[in-house]
């Protein structure tokens, strides 16, 4: 039989952000926002997204297209590109929840990850804030408050196609917006945010085994 064609949409299994600053042990695993780029005092913000690909695609299909979607929700700069890169190492997801705004991140809990953890207080990363791939597998031109599509990349589809195959080695990707100066932080919304229709969402195109 000819291959058959499918496509799915789906929320995170879990995300997160790193927080830089003097303790580089801050986390919001928990919280509604997840957050990129550079604060006001320039400490850097990068977010971690993960998403169970194998649960949603048939084994042994191949991934035709990919595209991601979030709602930016808060920012004092302007146009910022935001890149996609494939994580290299677990992270985890904890119970930290911060408060108001959520910019400042609050203290991690057991497993989180932080700028200095994949797993808070047990497994520290390779490098501060996070091992990835240098190499972004796409990217977004963010400026204002809304719906941002990061469109179908080789890349974002290599990605998403490796961890239908290899589900024990999907990391994800971490998001890295522009970390040189000062007030360059956007704000994203997480699986966690009390809107539906406001969580990140991938969108995968697939031909399944016949």
């Amino acid at each position: 039989m000819p291959p058959v064609p499918g496509a799915t949409t789906i929320e995170p299994s879990a995300d997160n952000t790193l927080f830089e600053d003097s303790s580089n042990f801050r986390s919001n695993g928990a919280g509604e926002h997840l957050f990129v780029g550079n604060t006001n005092s320039g400490n850097t913000r990068r977010a971690l997204l993960r998403f169970d690909v194998a649960a949603a695609v048939p084994a042994g299909a191949t991934v035709t297209a990919v595209s991601l979607r979030m709602r930016m929700s808060r920012t004092r700069g302007g146009n910022v590109t935001v890149t996609l890169h494939r994580v290299l190492a677990d992270w985890g997801e904890g119970a930290s929840d911060a408060n108001g705004p959520e910019g400042r991140g609050a203290s991690a809990q057991t497993g989180d990850a932080t700028w200095r953890h994949r797993f808070a207080e047990a497994q520290l990363w390779d490098s501060l804030g996070g091992d990835f791939e240098a190499q972004s597998s796409g990217s977004a031109l963010i400026g204002g408050t809304g719906s941002d599509t990061w469109p179908s990349t080789d890349g974002m589809v290599a990605d998403v196609q490796s961890w239908l195959d290899d589900p024990d080695a999907n990391f994800g990707w971490l998001l890295r917006g522009n970390e040189s100066g000062i007030r360059t932080a956007k704000r994203f919304d997480s699986r966690e945010n009390g809107t539906a229709g406001n969580r990140p969402q991938l969108t995968i195109d697939f031909m399944a085994p016949g």
